[in-house]
């Protein structure tokens, strides 16, 4: 029981990043499609990189000397000028389409954190894969109830949940190529 409570603690502080994102990326009126396919591919990814993290994860660290937090960083301004772009394209809506790249860019960058937890899977549980699929759950969920918080934010206050979701994303791109 132990060991499930700290995969699952793990598996919340994994998610928080995910969630705060996807409230900003909800207020550009996604639709429930979408919605979907990116909480679906965060999910596989915070399933896929602690494996890869327990896998192979000693040898890609010492080898490219990944800075992780400057990776999601780029990603998290990239998405928010992405934003930008489609919000003074489309003026008269608020609808954003993410193409497989902004959506497997956005679920790479919000999982590398459960990569490095994946170099230490070994030494927090002996059920590795049950905590994997723990963590894969737990974002998909989060990613969901961001997107829905973040649509909803939309319908009440209109352009203004889409400025606040920009100036979110650009706030925590800088904080994390800050850190």
């Amino acid at each position: 029981m132990i060991d499930f409570l700290n995969v699952l603690m793990i598996a919340v502080a994994l998610s928080m990043d995910t969630f705060s994102l996807s409230l900003g990326i909800g207020t550009y009126n996604i639709s429930r499609k979408k919605c979907f396919q990116i909480s679906m591919t965060v999910g596989i990814m915070h399933f896929i990189m602690p494996y890869l993290g327990d896998l192979i994860g000693d040898k890609i660290v010492s080898f490219f000397a990944l800075n992780s937090n400057l990776f999601l960083g780029c990603i998290l301004l990239f998405i928010a000028g992405n934003l930008l772009w489609e919000m003074h394209k489309k003026e008269d809506t608020t609808e954003m389409d993410f193409s497989f790249l902004g959506i497997f860019l956005f679920a790479f960058g919000v999982s590398i954190d459960a990569f490095s937890t994946g170099l230490g899977l070994s030494a927090i549980t002996k059920s590795k894969v049950s905590a994997m699929l723990i963590f894969s759950i737990v974002s998909f969920l989060f990613t969901m109830l961001g997107l829905a918080i973040g649509k909803f934010a939309s319908k009440k206050l209109g352009k203004k949940a889409n400025i606040l979701g920009f100036f979110l994303l650009v706030i925590l791109g800088v904080i994390h190529i800050c850190k």
